[in-house]
């Protein structure tokens, strides 16, 4: 923005002053090729700061060598203003240590401000407050003066301004130059909730617990003793047990095997008919049940024989594994294991009559609660009645309030002390808007020990979102491209941000650097209030006014709550 000061030098004053302030009273003669630029012409929060470049032009002969000017800049807002550090310009005969004007050459001099930004401040104004001195005249001390008009306060106005009553900080602002207006804060609109990365729930609808038992045969013979049988009682106790379950589900199969030590064509046969043996006694047990019993045979059981070996204490079993494992053929193996058997006791003794067996399985398919089941609980708030796991599956999947989210999550966060559970809480309350609890629950987590990457990735995205940038890079290192991409745009680096984002975040990105067809691009398939407000937004920066008020109507009818955000936004001036 561009402002040639037709009243006279901002930084020093006009006809009213020159009359009192003699050392003004030439620069008054060429006073329109002053001129004032302020970069950028609309203030822009950037990493929770407001900064901008401002600049004037003096033109040669103008500055009055024994003039000294305070410039202060100064935010403001309705009910407050908050002012930035100052700087201290003079002619070449002054005696102080300030920014030098050369009355002989024209110059162009800046001054930097800077803002920690406040919410107050979306609609504001950027003034200058100019105080003067000189030598001779009515400004020998630092005059605060009007610098729209030049003139000097009276002493009713002088006493006012001294004052932080709501009246002197109307008088200040009447006094102050504006140079620039409100504060364009789309930045702040960045979604970090929407790439932070929760943690999955175990929580299964169904779980298959499996439990067995073996019926041992004599060496060539497929006939279930009397004492196997008896050694069915406690499978047939779980059996029985489980019935009372109504959620369980039981599958009974008998396998049949044979030891390695025989033929193979001899023990096919004989695994078979173990199979045969084995469910014809495990049907009789479980007569009662109703339930069916399945047979199937496996040979010879070599499986079995490498486990039974390895979690023996046969002293030189790595020497019998490595001989069984240089034969392909069973019927090496076969005859290789004759000849351990003779030379190994525990092989003969111990394992190989274990392999003489017909395996009895129960696998038994339990049902969770069904998502109708846990819902009515989470109503209901009868937290207790759930597991971790079911909590955690009702807030990935099933809750969609936001409010009710947390407090699920936060009720299993302090039950369980789960990393799972802190970390979903903090999404969940990041979705909600709290970005400062959000940020407490992410912290908590890592409190706990967790080194999971989604961790870091959301630790790095919070903090962003509380504006600790510096906090946030610790983290980043660990984060995904898209939370890196977000770490870019909180910087205002929106080149390289926009390359790895997407929707919302993407459009911002673009928005932020000008490219208003690539923003309108990557929102063309969203529907939600949020895009439609965007859209108003850049078609507002397009200059478009009718279609920028088109798309706010519409992002208002879908969320009301948009109404007062546009009431404030300077970017959307003139459509509201």
């Amino acid at each position: 923005m561009k402002n040639i000061l037709k009243m006279g030098l901002v930084l020093m004053a006009g006809a009213l002053v020159f009359s009192s302030c003699n050392c003004f009273n030439k620069m008054a003669k060429n006073r329109d090729d002053v001129q004032i630029t302020c970069n950028p012409e609309v203030l822009t929060l950037n990493n929770g700061k407001v900064v901008a470049d401002i600049s004037v032009n003096i033109p040669a002969k103008y500055f009055n060598a024994k003039a000294v000017a305070k410039v202060t800049p100064v935010i403001v807002f309705e009910g407050g203003e908050v002012a930035g550090t100052p700087k201290y310009y003079q002619g070449s005969k002054v005696d102080e240590n300030y920014t030098v004007v050369d009355k002989k050459a024209s110059g162009v001099y800046t001054q930097h401000v800077e803002f920690p930004y406040d919410a107050r401040m979306r609609q504001s104004e950027l003034q200058l407050r100019i105080e003067i001195k000189c030598p001779k005249g009515g400004c020998k001390e630092l005059t605060l003066i009007n610098a729209n008009t030049g003139a000097l306060p009276t002493e009713s106005e002088a006493a006012l301004l001294a004052t932080e009553s709501p009246e002197g900080l109307a008088l200040r602002k009447h006094f102050g130059l504006t140079v620039a207006y409100g504060v364009n804060t789309l930045q702040s609109d960045l979604d970090y909730a929407s790439a932070m990365v929760p943690m999955a729930n175990d929580y299964k609808k169904v779980t298959t617990t499996e439990t067995s038992v073996d019926i041992i045969y004599r060496i060539n013979d497929s006939k279930v003793s009397r004492g196997a049988v008896k050694g069915l009682d406690g499978f047939k106790e779980n059996v029985d047990e489980t019935m009372q379950n109504d959620r369980a589900t039981q599958h009974i199969s008998v396998k049949g095997y044979a030891s390695p030590d025989g033929p193979e064509t001899f023990n096919d046969k004989l695994s078979k008919a173990r199979s045969e043996s084995g469910k014809a006694a495990v049907a009789k047990l479980l007569k009662d049940s109703g339930l069916e019993v399945d047979a199937a045979a496996y040979g010879e059981d070599w499986d079995g024989l490498k486990e039974l070996v390895e979690n023996s204490n046969i002293q030189d079993k790595n020497l019998i594994l490595q001989v069984l494992s240089l034969y392909s053929s069973s019927a090496q193996r076969e005859s290789e294991i004759k000849n351990m058997a003779s030379v190994f006791n525990e092989l003969k003794s111990d394992v190989l009559p274990k392999l003489r067996r017909s395996k009895v399985v129960n696998s038994t398919d339990l049902m969770g609660k069904t998502d109708a089941e846990i819902m009515e609980l989470v109503n209901a708030k009868k937290y207790g009645e759930l597991s971790n796991e079911e909590l955690l599956y009702a807030a990935e999947s099933l809750v969609k309030c936001g409010e009710q989210k947390v407090a699920v999550l936060e009720y299993t966060a302090k039950q369980y002390k789960d990393v799972r559970a802190y970390n979903n809480l903090g999404i969940a309350l990041a979705e909600n808007g709290d970005q400062a609890a959000a940020l407490k629950a992410f912290e908590q987590a890592a409190k706990l020990g967790s080194t999971d990457a989604a961790l870091s990735n959301n630790l790095a995205l919070a903090n962003l979102a509380n504006g600790n940038v510096a906090e946030a890079a610790k983290y980043s290192q660990a984060a995904d491209k898209k939370a890196k991409a977000l770490a870019a745009a909180a910087q205002g680096n929106y080149s390289e941000a926009a390359r790895n984002l997407t929707g919302i975040n993407a459009a911002i990105a673009y928005t932020m650097n000008k490219d208003y067809a690539a923003a309108k691009n990557a929102i063309a398939k969203e529907t939600s209030a949020e895009a439609d407000y965007l859209r108003a937004v850049i078609a507002q920066k397009e200059g478009d006014l009718a279609t920028a008020k088109a798309q706010l109507n519409s992002a208002i009818a879908k969320n009301p709550e948009l109404a007062k955000k546009a009431a404030t936004d300077v970017n959307l001036k003139g459509v509201n």
